[in-house]
C-alpha cells in the first residue's frame, strides 16, 4: 500500500489442499529413515508420485522441527598430483569391485565381522557376509560365488588386510584374470567407494540397531542391503537407486569367463565349467573340491555344489 514501509507488509501464504497429507508423509519418511535429509526425502516423494520441489520440502521440514544429527567432520586428505585421491576410476559395470571388512557387536559386547563387496560404477552392494570370524577362505568362497553367478570384474580394489593379501586369494585372482589394486598403507581414501558404503552401513543401520545374535544381524543387514540397492536414493546417481540406473541382467557366460584363466608359461588355459578357487596346499597336483556355503540371501538352495578347484601343477 502507498505510504507504508515494506517492513510492515505481510504476505498471507496460500495453503494447498494436500499440505496436511504431504506433511504427514514427510514425517513418516523422516521417522523411518532418520539419517535422510531433505534431498533424499524429496527424491523419495517424487518416486511416489508427489509433485513437489525441494524448497517446499525444506519449508515443511523446518516448520516441523525435523533435524538430522550432524556427522563428524571428515579428516584432511592427501591428494595426488593429478588432483584425485583415487587411482583408477570405474568406467562401466563390473569394471572395478571393491571389498573391505566392517566390525560390529552384538548386545553382549561380542564382535562380529562383515565382508562388504560393492561395484564402484553402479554403487551396487553385491554382498555382505556376516559371521563371528571371516578368513581368507571365506573371502575366496564369496568371490567364487559372485564371479560364477555375475561375471568377472576387471579390477578388484582392497586394503592390505591379511585376508586380501593371502597367497591363495592372490593366486586365484591372477588365475581368473582379475587385476588387484592394493591401496597405499594409511590411505583409506584410495578405497573411497567401499569406505563410503561402510560409513552409510554404520550410520544408517549399525549405530541404530541392537543385535541379540549373529543370525538376527544377518537378517537385518541383508534387508538393509536390499533396500540400499533397490530403494535408497543415491546422490551420485542423480538420487536414483542402482537398480533403477542399471537394471540387473543375467550373465550368460559367467562360468565360462570365470573358468578361462589367462595363458602363461606356468599354467595352461582350459575352457571348462570348472572354476579355479585356490591352490593345493598339500603340494600335489590334480583336482581338489571346495564346499561352498549355503547362499546367505535366503533362497535355501546352494548356489554352487561342491565347486571344483583346478590346481596348477608345479613343474
Amino acid at each position: 500500500m502507498l505510504g507504508q514501509a515494506r517492513a510492515v507488509q505481510r504476505h498471507t501464504p496460500l495453503v494447498r489442499d494436500d499440505e496436511d497429507r504431504l506433511t504427514g508423509r514427510i514425517i513418516e519418511l523422516a521417522a523411518v529413515y532418520g539419517r535422510y535429509g531433505t534431498p533424499r526425502i524429496t527424491a523419495m516423494l517424487r518416486s511416489e508420485g508427489w509433485h513437489v520441489n525441494h524448497k517446499r520440502v525444506e519449508r515443511i521440514w523446518r516448520r516441523e522441527g525435523l533435524k538430522v544429527p550432524r556427522r563428524q567432520p571428515k579428516r584432511g586428505r592427501l591428494w595426488l598430483n593429478d588432483g584425485s585421491c583415487i587411482r583408477l576410476r570405474p568406467e562401466h559395470k563390473d569394471h572395478v569391485w571393491a571389498y573391505d571388512f566392517v566390525q560390529g557387536r552384538t548386545h553382549d559386547g561380542r564382535a562380529f565381522k562383515m565382508l562388504t563387496i560393492v561395484d564402484e560404477f553402479t554403487r551396487e552392494c553385491l554382498s555382505i557376509d556376516t559371521a563371528r570370524r571371516l578368513t581368507s577362505d571365506d573371502v575366496l568362497e564369496r568371490l567364487c560365488w559372485l564371479m560364477t553367478t555375475r561375471g568377472v570384474p576387471t579390477h578388484l580394489r582392497s586394503d592390505n588386510g591379511a585376508e586380501f593379501t593371502a597367497r591363495v586369494v592372490r593366486d586365484w585372482l591372477e588365475g581368473v584374470g582379475v587385476a588387484t589394486l592394493f591401496m597405499e598403507p594409511g590411505s583409506p581414501w584410495e578405497n573411497g567407494y567401499v569406505e563410503s558404503f561402510n560409513g552409510k552401513l554404520r550410520d544408517e543401520l549399525l549405530n541404530g540397531e541392537i543385535f541379540y545374535s549373529v543370525k538376527e544381524a544377518k537378517v537385518l543387514i541383508e534387508m538393509w542391503r536390499t533396500h540400499y540397492n533397490t530403494i535408497r536414493p543415491h546422490s551420485s546417481l542423480g538420487y536414483r537407486s542402482p537398480q533403477a540406473v542399471i537394471p540387473a541382467t543375467a550373465t550368460t557366460d559367467a562360468v565360462e569367463a570365470c573358468s578361462a584363466a589367462p595363458a602363461s608359461s606356468a599354467r595352461e588355459t582350459h575352457r571348462t565349467t570348472e572354476v579355479e578357487c585356490g591352490t593345493n596346499r598339500g603340494g600335489t597336483s590334480g583336482h581338489a573340491r571346495r564346499r561352498i556355503p549355503r547362499d546367505p540371501r535366503g533362497s535355501g538352495v546352494r548356489a554352487i555344489h561342491d565347486l571344483p578347484v583346478r590346481v596348477a601343477r608345479d613343474d
